[in-house]
């Protein structure tokens, strides 16, 4: 499908990546790995054709279709959300309009050749059209965008309206309704809550098409992809396995090359001591060039960069209180609209509960609620004296000023530090000498969620309340965070969809969800077994109360279909016929431009009994040609109206 060929590519002088070869096949599913500024985001742009690579090629297979999700994406369509969806079927929207367009001018030309051109046109227009069979795209979108969290009420609400991380979930359900052959996904999983995580992981293992994926989110990688693409050390590997074994593989590479580069260094150093030693002795001067030779020509073994880690150890709490917080009856509304209503849980020393569910349930709303940063409606926050709290938002703005500098932030907001202390910590989370006089609002996402979390170090907190605090954190930077979590002796809340982050550290799982909130006293892993057993029960209950008038959405596919087959027969006598007369046409449009061309030669003016019988059958042909023209438009009418009905058909099943 696609085969690069040599490529390079440099920046600033220094390549990412020489002469790498390798291939995408059909059905690949592929994790694209490497540090942080190796070059992963830049080669999908080069595969894209966005960026130019330096030398080498890229073949493609001939019209291949990719889908690419970027980073960051804002669009700022005037469209509605599901017109939206649907615009990205570019050639299908291009046959429809190509369509009416031809319906409209058969109404206003009368020229008689180019009516049947017309006609022969729009009978290719509408076998192409069932082809792409548009009532089953707009079903297949229906159920993206459910999928991907949105409500039947966004449909018709404005692109524009929707913030940046619903924006990315418009492109990705753009990219999934399309049909492509290969679907490239930078970072998919940032904005996304575990039911529409649990949902994409479904959706890509039952996608044909080939993936190429960035992400450090190792559950979700794991879950989608058996082979591994690896930029390392200026080259690009292919690894057959998942993003595990690749990770086992990895270290044995590291071990050995280690291990390698040692011994090398060592046989250097003994080969420069010999010829230091014998360099002017007569009888070794052999030896000695020859060892000199053999230095010249070694293929020196370069270890890559090592990557930097931050190092992370929250502060011992001074005390601990055994019940921390609790919650009794909390009620939750904004004008009258209901976030969660009656919450009860408390938080007890050495809890570390994930808060999951879905976007827009009020997990963000609920810790703000535990800072008093947002009011109650109803119930009451027991709090203890003892209590102290340390916040980490996932929009590191509202914790940090983003008109102050790097330690400025630290340094204002601690007693008893010093400068040099500063310096220290702050170099402990990758903050150099220049880019402590950084301030906050020129750094990129991950230094901010990084000077955050170093925040967090200097408030000696007995609980910490987490915010999505994986959001542009690479997998080192995870794991160490991971770490110091497992490691700290207080309480914790951490609201979260990233998996793996989660499953060493939680003991608790608090699900938000329609209003309510539930405990679930185990890991993430029990909880997510709790939630299949939930989900395969409520899909029996559904089944039972709708089985006779409303079929759930398990059903819909095999109606959907059922409704197409009905169509599909009711149409096909009609649909045989139209093609015959369209057939017929352009028969007689052939003899009428036979004759007419008879009629036309020089030879022909003289022969008056051939001129009448000429134009006897020419007048037949054309009478018989009208009759067809209206029988043909009859057919269309009929045609139509059959694709109507269905069409209601479906939509009152949809809705």
């Amino acid at each position: 499908m696609i085969d690069v060929i040599d490529l390079s590519l440099q920046f600033n002088g220094k390549y990412l990546f020489q002469n790498a070869n390798f291939k995408i096949s059909n059905h690949d599913k592929i994790a694209l790995v490497g540090s942080n500024g190796a070059g992963k985001t830049t080669l999908l742009k080069v595969i894209l054709g966005f960026q130019q690579p330096d030398s080498g090629k890229i073949l493609k297979r001939k019209d291949l279709r990719i889908g690419y999700l970027p980073q960051d994406f804002i669009n700022h369509s005037n469209n509605n959300l599901f017109d939206e969806v649907f615009s990205s079927h570019i050639t299908l929207n291009n046959l429809k309009e190509k369509e009416a367009e031809l319906v409209s001018l058969l109404d206003i030309i009368s020229d008689e050749n180019e009516k049947y051109e017309i006609i022969e046109t729009l009978g290719d227009i509408h076998n192409q059209l069932e082809f792409y069979n548009e009532e089953k795209i707009k079903a297949d979108i229906e159920k993206i965008l459910i999928g991907l969290g949105f409500t039947e009420e966004d449909f018709n609400r404005k692109v524009e309206e929707f913030s940046g991380g619903w924006q990315m979930r418009i492109e990705l359900a753009k990219i999934l309704s399309s049909n492509n052959d290969l679907i490239m996904l930078d970072e998919p999983t940032n904005h996304l809550d575990i039911d529409t995580l649990d949902w994409l992981i479904e959706f890509l293992n039952n996608y044909t098409g080939a993936l190429l994926v960035i992400s450090h989110d190792k559950y979700f990688i794991n879950s989608v992809t058996k082979k591994t693409l690896e930029i390392f050390a200026n080259k690009i590997n292919f690894f057959k396995g998942s993003y595990d074994e690749y990770l086992i593989f990895k270290k044995e590479r590291e071990e050995q090359l280690y291990k390698s580069y040692e011994m090398q260094q060592k046989m250097i150093e003994d080969t420069k001591k010999f010829i230091e030693k014998f360099r002017y002795k007569a009888t070794k001067a052999k030896q000695v060039q020859s060892r000199i030779k053999q230095l010249e020509k070694l293929e020196i073994i370069e270890l890559p960069d090592k990557e930097n880690k931050i190092r992370i150890k929250f502060p011992k709490p001074e005390r601990i209180p055994k019940i921390l917080l609790t919650l009794d009856n909390l009620s939750k509304y904004y004008n009258n609209k209901k976030v969660f209503d009656n919450i009860s849980f408390s938080i007890e020393k050495n809890d570390k509960i994930a808060v999951v569910g879905p976007n827009g349930a009020g997990k963000s709303t609920l810790t703000k609620i535990i800072l008093g940063l947002t009011e109650i409606t109803s119930g009451k926050m027991i709090k203890s004296e003892l209590t102290n709290i340390g916040y980490f938002s996932q929009e590191a703005t509202e914790i940090l000023d983003s008109e102050l500098t790097v330690w400025e932030n630290l340094y204002y907001n601690v007693n008893d530090i010093s400068l040099a202390q500063l310096r220290t910590l702050l170099g402990s989370f990758l903050f150099s000498d220049d880019d402590i006089e950084k301030k906050v609002k020129v750094l990129s996402g991950g230094e901010k969620n990084r000077l955050a979390i170093c925040k967090l170090l200097l408030n000696n907190s007995n609980l910490l309340i987490l915010d999505e605090p994986t959001n542009h954190l690479d997998v080192n930077s995870k794991e160490i965070l991971q770490q110091a979590l497992i490691d700290f002796e207080g309480a914790v809340l951490i609201v979260s969809h990233d998996i793996d982050f989660l499953r060493p550290i939680t003991n608790k799982v608090l699900e938000i969800r329609n209003n309510s909130a539930k405990l679930f006293v185990g890991g993430i892993d029990y909880y997510l077994q709790k939630r299949k057993e939930q989900k395969s029960t409520n899909e029996v209950v559904d089944n039972k109360k709708n089985n006779v008038n409303l079929p759930d959405r398990k059903n819909i596919k095999k109606i959907e279909a059922e409704i197409r087959q009905k169509k599909y027969n009711e149409k096909k006598n009609y649909s045989e016929k139209l093609e015959k007369i369209e057939k017929e046409i352009k028969d007689l449009e052939n003899q009428i431009n036979e004759i007419e061309n008879r009629l036309s030669l020089p030879e022909t003016y003289n022969e008056h009994k051939l001129i009448l019988s000429l134009n006897q059958e020419l007048l037949e042909l054309k009478t018989k040609y009208e009759n067809l023209l209206e029988e043909w438009t009859e057919l269309s009418e009929i045609i139509e109206n059959i694709e109507n009905k269905y069409q209601q058909q479906l939509n009152e099943l949809l809705n």
